[in-house]
């Protein structure tokens, strides 16, 4: 039963190894002229074993893009846990992708670099990217609700057009600052449909 443990926990790591290896060159080169070679390299690992985990590039891919889903909703929830209420919430969103955005090279999001290498919507890196992006607007819908807003829904689009706007241009245009004036529109956005705090 030990062995077994141990195995497992060496599989476990061997696979965190092997993502963290594709999100930092999936990240920085792309994903279409980025080999598996070089991952399994990179991750310290053969070929084979890769493909012991993921069984082709689409399965290392698809779950490169849920790991990076997954560390940012953890990510933005840690920066929740902390506020007084729904309100402030909605602007800590905003921080919190302005801190994810200048805590790493100004190559933009993930999300979106990887859809524009997989144009057509059913290709499964689609379908998780399209997951992800829901999830983002799911949270600010819920804030916007839980603040007391009178038209959550439009808030939350409003909110998530400003956030993915300014995330991509200030990748555009190598420019960390976008962000940072972004917040201006994101609070009156927020003052204007949040008048009192519940």
């Amino acid at each position: 039963m030990a062995e077994e443990s141990v195995r497992t926990r060496n599989k476990a790591k061997t696979q965190q190894r092997l993502l963290a290896a594709a999100r930092e060159l999936f990240y920085g080169g792309g994903v279409c002229a980025t080999g598996v070679s070089a991952v399994a390299e990179r991750a310290g690992v053969t070929k084979m074993t890769l493909y012991a985990h993921f069984p082709s590039k689409e399965e290392l891919v698809t779950a490169y893009l849920e790991d990076s889903d997954r560390r940012w909703r953890e990510f933005l929830e840690e920066r929740l846990s902390g506020c007084e209420d729904s309100r402030d919430g909605l602007l800590a969103v905003c921080d919190a992708y302005r801190e994810y955005f200048t805590a790493r090279e100004v190559r933009g999001c993930a999300f979106v670099n990887c859809a524009a290498e997989f144009p057509d919507p059913g290709h499964p890196a689609r379908r998780v990217i399209a997951r992800h992006k829901a999830g983002v607007r799911e949270r600010l819908r819920d804030l916007a609700t839980q603040a007391g807003a009178k038209e959550p829904v439009e808030l939350a689009e409003r909110l998530f057009v400003v956030l993915e706007g300014a995330y991509v241009t200030g990748a555009l245009e190598g420019d960390r600052g976008v962000l940072d004036r972004s917040r201006a529109f994101f609070v009156e956005l927020v003052e204007a449909a949040v008048r009192d705090r519940p």
